[in-house]
Parts: C-alpha cells; structure tokens; sequence
C-alpha cells in the first residue's frame, strides 16, 4: 500500500501547512520514496517508548527521537537500528536520543 504525502503528514501527527517541509526532506534524503511507507510503522513501534518521527528544526531531514533513558532508551535504539538495517537507511546521530534519517540506499 502506497501511502501519499497527506497521509504520511497525517500519520506523523502534523498537517497539510507541513507539506513544503516533507518536501524539502523529499529533497534533501537521496532514495526517500523508498521508505516512506515504513516510517509510519517505525513511529508506531517507538510510540510505547516515547520515541516519534519528528521535522528537525535546523536540518531538511526528518528525525527520529527517543524522550527516555536507561533501558527503554536502548530498546528503542534496538528497534531504530533493526530498521534501519532492513530499508538500508543512513542515520546521523546527533545525540544519545536522536537521529536523523539521512538517506536510503
């Protein structure tokens, strides 16, 4: 199933006003249709752990967030890196909690 552009927004908690930033990431992650219909279930699998797929505010890439510590953290990690080798995603990270997806492979 093909999910489009609305509905990813929809999906990840924001609104048609986002669409020039969904655009800019487009822009800006190399191969990004590739995995756009796995970040919904990426975000849903986090949600439990306090984890979301969120704009980043000073880069045109999506970020993936954790607002835990200690174990939940890790597991949340666990489940970001198993993703992540699945869809062959390059993240950066920019802190113990977050990540940004880069590009797709």
């Amino acid at each position: 199933m093909k999910i489009e552009n609305l509905g990813l927004l929809k999906q990840l908690g924001y609104s048609e006003d986002n669409l020039k930033e969904l655009n800019a990431v487009k822009q800006n992650t190399p191969n990004f249709e590739k995995i756009k219909n796995h970040l919904v279930s990426l975000n849903d699998k986090l949600k439990h752990l306090n984890g979301f797929i969120a704009f980043s505010n000073s880069v045109p890439h999506l970020k993936i967030k954790v607002e835990n510590s200690g174990e939940l953290l890790e597991e949340a990690k666990e489940i970001i890196e198993k993703w992540a080798k699945k869809y062959n995603v390059i993240l950066e990270k920019v802190k113990e909690n977050v990540f940004y997806i880069k590009k797709v492979n």
